[in-house]
């Protein structure tokens, strides 16, 4: 995939730009609208059944043909709920070149605390919430859908344009799901595919990549430890899996800085410790929960290898046995921007529609994990960072994950416009060649 036209040209050539800015700007208040319906029933990864019920509604009101049953789950052991709802949109000639636009749509197992700004539309759900901004990018592929649909004759002029609402991105690997039911290969097969993440440690309507590694391979570990319990009056009677829990717990410290070299970067972080309900009684068991990031996925792979080594080594040590150590059914690569696709195309399309008029290239990549990685692995692709942390009216640069992330709902439109834009310009350029 070569563009060749250098980013001057691509910004004389604003007459896309402008019809998709015009449409889009109709659509303001729909977008609040909808973000806001969807932020109130959250739903965790594999349960997004009004999620996907709400997207489908949209779609059907909008003459836009979509299949469900998309990202059924393979691991109900590990993960409550059957899965299957996530939704594949085609607008266009249903014949090749395919451009696909994805959204992640699931939430987290969070306790909302609403401020001024969004109590009145905050979640429904007790104890789940959209902190990830999914609520958001769902809406904005939404309102992408609906202008591509009203553009849907100029789509079929070039090929087709799939629209991938995907479950099941917090740690259940819902893109690989979906990648293993077709949604890259069923006809026409995909040839680039585009995604984004608002990003709160970013200015509002700035957008950010790099070529390249743009986050980290991850994955996420249980460890079960046994001991003998007994009173805590009488320690000596009992082998104590709090203090051996801490004890890996200190002994992990070493994992990264001292078994992985100095020029690469990896984490490990314990994120949970259960154990005991008591302040007279030694536990039996105690269990840790925690999570391994690197950019290689290599030394991902290495990272839990020394894990379970010394998790287990330290354990023995202090009379303690290791019942489990538990990964996920699927650890999510690095996610890796085709780094031609990113140079010669991406970053002049994103260049177009930042208000910086650039797309900021970030010094490194992120720690953080992210499923779109699988995507990246099958096609030349790239993911963008959308800024949203300097809104004029109210605080919306809490991180990701925090109980009181609240989004800059002005920043929707630039999504839709960056999704819009991208789909139309890829199918003219792979038209052309």
């Amino acid at each position: 995939f070569q563009d060749k036209e250098t980013k001057q040209q691509v910004e004389q050539r604003d007459d896309l730009q402008t019809e998709i800015s015009r449409r889009t700007q109709t659509l303001k208040s729909f977008l609040t609208s909808t973000r806001r319906s969807l932020h109130q029933i959250p739903e965790l990864m594999y349960q997004e059944n009004k999620t996907s019920r709400y997207i489908q509604g949209m779609l059907q009101e909008h003459d836009i043909p979509y299949s469900t049953g998309w990202g059924v789950n393979k691991n109900t052991h590990v993960f409550p709920g059957e899965g299957g709802h996530g939704i594949v949109a085609d607008i266009g000639s249903g014949q090749p070149p395919c451009v696909l636009l994805r959204a992640d749509i699931d939430a987290l197992p969070i306790h909302e605390q609403p401020h001024t700004h969004n109590k009145n539309f905050a979640s429904k759900h007790d104890g789940k919430m959209h902190a990830c901004g999914h609520d958001g990018h769902a809406t904005m592929l939404i309102g992408a859908a609906l202008i591509l649909k009203q553009m849907e004759s100029q789509i079929k002029q070039h090929g087709t344009v799939r629209l991938m609402f995907q479950p099941a991105e917090e740690g259940g690997a819902g893109a690989k799901r979906m990648i293993e039911e077709g949604v890259l290969t069923n006809k026409p097969p995909v040839d680039v595919a585009f995604g984004m993440h608002l990003w709160p440690t970013l200015p509002s309507h700035t957008i950010a990549s790099r070529p390249g590694a743009l986050m980290a391979a991850g994955d996420r570990f249980t460890i079960e430890i046994s001991g003998i319990g007994g009173h805590a009056a009488m320690p000596h009677k009992a082998i104590d899996p709090i203090v051996t829990a801490s004890s890996i717990i200190m002994n992990l410290q070493t994992l990264v800085s001292r078994t992985i070299s100095p020029f690469e970067s990896a984490v490990c972080s314990i994120s949970a410790i259960n154990g005991g309900a008591a302040f007279n009684i030694i536990p039996e068991k105690v269990t840790l929960k925690g999570t391994i990031r690197a950019f290689q996925e290599t030394t991902l792979l290495s990272l839990k290898e020394k894990l379970n080594r010394i998790v287990t080594n330290t354990a023995t040590s202090h009379g303690c046995s290791v019942d489990n150590i538990i990964y996920s059914p699927d650890h999510y690569p690095p996610l890796i921007n085709d780094t031609d696709l990113y140079r010669t195309f991406s970053s002049n399309v994103g260049a177009l529609l930042s208000k910086e008029r650039c797309v900021r290239q970030l010094e490194y990549p992120s720690m953080a994990s992210e499923d779109f990685s699988f995507i990246g692995q099958h096609v030349p692709s790239t993911f963008f960072f959308l800024g949203q942390g300097s809104s004029d009216s109210f605080k919306s640069d809490y991180g990701l994950h925090h109980p009181k992330f609240t989004l800059d709902e002005d920043v929707l439109p630039l999504g839709v416009e960056l999704h819009a834009n991208l789909a139309l310009r890829a199918l003219k350029k792979l038209t052309k060649q």
